[in-house]
């Protein structure tokens, strides 16, 4: 009798662990909805991707515990951190290029604008809930739906080459 007793508390716990385990390994490293109020969050910095396929024009946005912590050169980020950042394809202004050739004739000025949407990424700041990822949850939409999960495990892999500034690419612009 007293050895099923120990061999049911043996295997309580061992399914306690396992099962612990497995709620933590279930919590997604990525997000699955777009942060609340995203569009009041403040300009970090802006950006431009150019590959062979096009160019994109990217600003690169934070809440006030972001830009708290740029402003004071701390890292790593503090929980809370949001990060995003605004992707669009880039096009040609052919309005402000006459414009401008007009106030500078001559000049060969040319200017670009946003385009059409092509995603919304957002990097969130939780070292406790996203500690397999280097303390963040990563999120990328497309028409406000979240990515696939086989693109959002892409992140992590993706960011690490930044891990010496907290796994984040962008520095603050001035």
């Amino acid at each position: 009798m007293r050895y099923k007793i120990l061999s049911l508390v043996i295997v309580t716990i061992i399914a306690g662990i396992v099962i612990g385990q497995a709620k933590e390994e279930s919590v997604a490293a990525f997000l699955t909805e777009i942060p609340q109020g995203y569009r009041d969050l403040k300009l970090i910095a802006v950006s431009r991707l150019t590959a062979g396929g096009g160019s994109q024009l990217r600003a690169e946005l934070g809440n006030d515990i972001a830009l708290k912590a740029y402003r004071e050169g701390n890292l790593p980020f503090p929980d809370g951190t949001i990060i995003g950042a605004l992707h669009w394809n880039e096009v040609s202004s052919e309005e402000n290029n006459r414009i401008l050739a007009k106030g500078f004739p001559g000049a060969g000025i040319q200017s670009f604008v946003p385009g059409s949407d092509v995603n919304i990424q957002f990097m969130v700041k939780d070292s406790q809930k996203y500690a397999a990822t280097g303390g963040w949850g990563f999120g990328d939409f497309t028409n406000e739906r979240p990515g696939g999960e086989k693109l959002m495990k892409t992140c992590f892999a993706c960011h690490l080459p930044a891990r010496d500034h907290d796994f984040v690419f962008t520095r603050y612009a001035r």
